[in-house]
């Protein structure tokens, strides 16, 4: 019952399944099961997804009551002693996720023994309840759902820059106003991330040879020399201080790039998912970019239990 109220809010099988930590097979042959015990067809099922049916809407809502008492009750048990434990689902934006997030989580595991993690490097749009995830983090422009709680953790802005590579074939831009003879990389199908707005209004970013479906893709190909990107400062500033990247038009950058961790407003909130957001504000809120000691290496290169590292590189 549980599983197809699941398969009903997130609209497809598939979608339930990542959430339930099961195969599409297998959530099938359990609401095959179940349809076969109320002797009713509850799902129309089509290429789009699935939706319910007459008869599977009336089962819905009392599954879905059913679902909720139980969950409620489950989160009261486990919540009696404060402590966090069981397993946290979360997802993550690629590029942070790979730069920052991975190498914080020894950290966090450490204060948190009785936590297991289940990471989703994903930039596409996360409902975290339907899709059953503790929390997700993402840029706080990208907040779909309004009921969800938002929690700003890092303030970050967004740079151009391009690789020595790129600038000895295709010159450097002067001015904003050179970008459009420039193969500026983009984000596949946003077109918001990809709408460069210069410092007087105009528009910079032109037609390019290369689009990536994530951050992370991009920064790759602007490595690669293929073409100039605006990219998360924390995501290039090793590369700017190694020399592999080169800041371009340094007085142009995009400040609203702040991310945050997105979480269902529950009075039940689980300790593990309390736990992981103060973690998260505690570890990135040093500084505009996060930078602490460590990151620009006057650190003992050991942080102490209970102060979590900051893996955010610095570039001054």
């Amino acid at each position: 019952m549980m599983l197809f109220v699941k398969v009903v809010d997130s609209g497809s099988i598939s979608a339930a399944s990542r959430a339930m930590g099961q195969t599409p097979s297998a959530v099938s042959k359990q609401i095959g099961l179940l349809e076969d015990h109320v002797r009713f067809r509850l799902l129309s099922r089509s290429r789009a997804g699935v939706s319910p049916t007459v008869e599977g809407r009336d089962f819905y809502t009392r599954c879905k009551a059913v679902a909720a008492a139980f969950e409620e009750a489950a989160a009261h048990i486990q919540n009696l002693d404060g402590i966090p434990r069981g397993k946290l689902r979360v997802a993550s934006s690629v590029a942070f996720g790979k730069s920052q997030l991975i190498p914080a989580l020894p950290m966090f595991l450490d204060q948190n023994p009785e936590v297991q993690i289940s990471l989703d490097l994903t930039d596409r749009d996360i409902d975290i309840e339907a899709e059953g995830y503790d929390a997700a983090i993402c840029f706080a422009e990208q907040r779909q759902d309004p009921d969800a709680v938002l929690r700003k953790f890092l303030k970050s802005h967004r740079i151009l820059c391009a690789a020595p590579a790129y600038l000895a074939r295709a010159g450097t831009p002067e001015t904003f106003g050179d970008l459009p003879r420039h193969n500026c990389l983009r984000i596949a199908g946003n077109n918001d991330r990809n709408d460069w707005i210069g410092p007087n209004g105009g528009h910079g970013e032109a037609a390019c040879t290369f689009e990536g479906n994530s951050t992370d893709v991009v920064f790759r190909a602007t490595l690669a020399g293929i073409g100039i990107a605006r990219l998360p400062f924390y995501l290039v500033a090793s590369k700017l201080r190694s020399g592999e990247l080169v800041h371009l038009l340094p007085d142009y950058s995009q400040k609203n790039a702040e991310l945050a961790v997105v979480f269902a407003d529950k009075r039940n909130m689980a300790p593990r998912t309390r736990a992981f957001v103060d973690f998260l504000v505690r570890t990135f809120r040093g500084g505009p970019e996060g930078c602490t000691e460590m990151a620009q290496g006057t650190g003992a290169g050991v942080a102490e239990r209970g102060n979590a590292p900051r893996p955010i590189d610095h570039f001054g």
